[in-house]
């Protein structure tokens, strides 16, 4: 992977970690750090997703997988915030 690829994966992790964040309801307590984690970690998974559904290369804005990248941002989200309210 290049640099501009990786560079891009951190941007779009962070928008769409910010974006998973916005549709959980309620006040989280993970810190930015962890949002940006998870919001890469969504765009990659949620990329794959699309891919295998065959969703991921359509003309214009790619809305499919963006909606599958910010629902699995916003799971993780939330998932984190539940861990994290335990401890």
């Amino acid at each position: 992977m290049e640099i501009s690829g990786i560079i891009t994966a951190i941007v779009i992790g962070i928008v769409i970690g910010v974006l998973g964040r916005l549709v959980v309801p309620g006040r989280q307590r993970i810190g930015v750090l962890l949002t940006v984690l998870v919001g890469i970690v969504a765009a990659l998974i949620g990329t794959a997703l699309a891919a295998g559904l065959g969703v991921a290369n359509t003309k214009g804005i790619d809305w499919i997988e963006l909606i599958i990248q910010i629902g699995l941002a916003a799971v993780g989200v939330a998932a984190l915030d539940r861990v994290k309210g335990r401890g």
